[in-house]
């Protein structure tokens, strides 16, 4: 039986945080079920590691200070099946109810927290080092846990009754079978997709699990944003919890992951994205991988359970015991093979290279990828702090700084002996004239994407070079760029007549738009070789 290993990343704790609440928890929530239930609990270290950077307190905080005084206003931890994530949300709840989650002011030593000054009998107590930051409990506790459906919301709920039932918790919290009273006026609630009167209430603090399946279609989006009001007015933080999500889905659990706010912690290991999970030995890396730190797994059951779902779902089993936010249906190129071709170099000034170039101007993104002689592609950078060439209109109010884009291609174009470069003309004609009046007609040529023969080539093209073991040929490398490789994920593979295709968004959420460039420059270099250019300068090309 092969067993996950004892012990998960190590971690360095150098911040201010209430440790007197995983003490607290190990303390009050024992083991809820299974041949050790009734026993003390002891965190596990990604739980230890969430849990302490939960209750990160900013240097600056002040008594009075609720959410303000944490570092992070929520939390999101993404974590495979089975890993414990149900029985760790009900510690945190837990303590949200009844331990010292609010900050109390900072120690000078020899302070204590005792249970019986809160209401609880256990006779527990904790005494601050100098310097710590101190906690107290909320005085009236309003929670919430929420999920899609009663099995899922059960999953915390369950594993909560047992803790309060077994445990010192018992005196002054009764658990019902939708909610649990704590003390005589807070209340620990249970919500569903079933039961939306209960949103809007004030309250302190909010446990969303598996918000991977939270979407506008389900009506859970509108949950999460009435919830988080509501903490906003109650001075409370929230926590989600999920597997894996499907990009395609546009769920909370994404948007809360690529979102650009700093106050938000999350917690997401993965196995590096060269392991393919289609490969059996490949995928037991991956397994070892995201669930370090979590012994009580078996990973043979966990081999087994995914070995069996990837027969008829490959993406659901990745999403649930690789920890991978892939789509439901095949990707264009496996992502795996993708990061496999990382090579990062430095590209020389002069260097010979042909570029591809795609635009947009209010949605889809704009983005220029070049390509040595060599088969090396990497997205070229300009301007003084060498930015990529690469725009997302959302970054510019909403609509690409054409600009920045044609000085950005000029500075390109000096730096570099650029062969060949492959333009799709859509939304950029004027720009494309003006660069075919610069650099020449036989050197900036308008390739247009949307034709499907030609277009279906040249994706065979870079597909069968990225997919080429070394030895095969001319070998295919690139420079990691992070853009590219989530683009490469979200493309697909829209079948056409005559067994071709043409690349399509896994959803309208979903950008693609680094592919394109990559696909038209790996198409130039083949054209340049395929003519004899590469190895001596000319000032044109005639392209096709």
């Amino acid at each position: 039986m092969a067993k996950g290993p004892d012990a998960g990343p190590e971690f360095s704790v150098d911040f201010p945080t209430l440790w007197i609440v995983p003490d607290w928890i190990e303390a009050h929530c024992p083991i809820p079920d299974g041949f050790r239930q009734g026993e003390d609990m002891e965190l596990y270290p990604w739980q230890l590691w969430c849990t302490v950077n939960h209750y990160r307190v900013k240097p600056t905080a002040t008594v009075g200070q609720l959410a303000p005084a944490f570092h992070y206003r929520r939390s999101q931890i993404v974590a495979p099946q089975k890993t414990g994530k149900g029985p760790w949300s009900a510690t945190i709840t837990l303590a949200e109810a009844a331990g010292p989650v609010v900050f109390n002011g900072w120690s000078k030593g020899g302070e204590r927290y005792r249970c019986s000054d809160h209401g609880c009998g256990c006779g527990w107590w904790y005494e601050y080092e100098p310097g710590d930051p101190m906690g107290t409990p909320w005085p009236t506790p309003l929670i919430q846990l929420v999920a899609t459906a009663e099995d899922q919301v059960d999953n915390v709920y369950r594993p909560l009754r047992n803790m309060v039932k077994l445990g010192p918790l018992s005196e002054f919290m009764r658990v019902g079978e939708e909610f649990t009273r704590v003390g005589d006026e807070g209340r620990i609630d249970t919500v569903t997709s079933s039961a939306m009167s209960r949103l809007g209430n004030p309250i302190t603090f909010a446990n969303q699990d598996e918000t991977g399946l939270w979407t506008t279609a389900n009506k859970l989006r509108r949950v999460a944003e009435t919830q988080r009001r509501g903490l906003a007015g109650m001075g409370g933080r929230s926590m989600e919890t999920t597997n894996g999500w499907d990009p395609s889905e546009g769920s909370v659990a994404q948007t809360t992951s690529e979102s650009k706010r700093r106050d938000i912690f999350r917690y997401h290991p993965q196995a590096p994205k060269t392991l393919s999970y289609s490969n059996k030995r490949d995928r037991r890396k991956i397994h070892a991988a995201v669930y370090a730190g979590s012994s009580h797994v078996d990973l043979d059951a966990i081999e087994a359970e995914a070995a069996e779902i990837m027969e008829k779902d490959p993406a659901q089993a990745e999403r649930f015991f690789g920890n991978r936010c892939v789509s439901g249906s095949a990707t264009w190129m496996d992502p795996a093979k993708w990061a496999a071709k990382a090579d990062p170099r430095r590209v020389r000034p002069m260097t010979r290279i042909v570029l591809g170039f795609d635009g947009s101007d209010v949605d889809d993104w704009t983005a220029i990828r070049a390509e040595t002689m060599d088969g090396y592609q990497f997205t070229p950078v300009y301007g003084e702090n060498d930015e990529p060439t690469i725009w997302n209109p959302a970054d510019y109010d909403g609509q690409v700084p054409r600009s920045e884009v044609r000085a950005a291609m000029s500075q390109v174009m000096a730096r570099y002996d650029v062969v060949l470069l492959y333009a799709d003309p859509p939304f950029w004609m004027s720009e494309i004239d003006e660069w075919v009046d610069l650099y020449g007609e036989k050197r900036v040529i308008r390739w247009r994407t949307s034709r499907v023969i030609q277009m279906h080539s040249a994706c065979e093209r870079l597909k069968t070079d990225v997919l080429k073991k070394s030895g095969e040929g001319q070998a295919f490398s690139h420079d990691g760029c992070p853009f590219t490789a989530d683009h490469i994920a979200n493309t697909r593979a829209a079948a056409r007549p005559m067994d071709r295709y043409v690349l399509r968004k896994a959803s309208q959420t979903q950008k693609i738009d680094a592919v394109i460039p990559s696909v038209l420059a790996h198409e130039a270099l083949g054209d340049v070789i395929r003519s004899g250019l590469a190895e001596r300068r000319v000032s044109y090309y005639y392209g096709a």
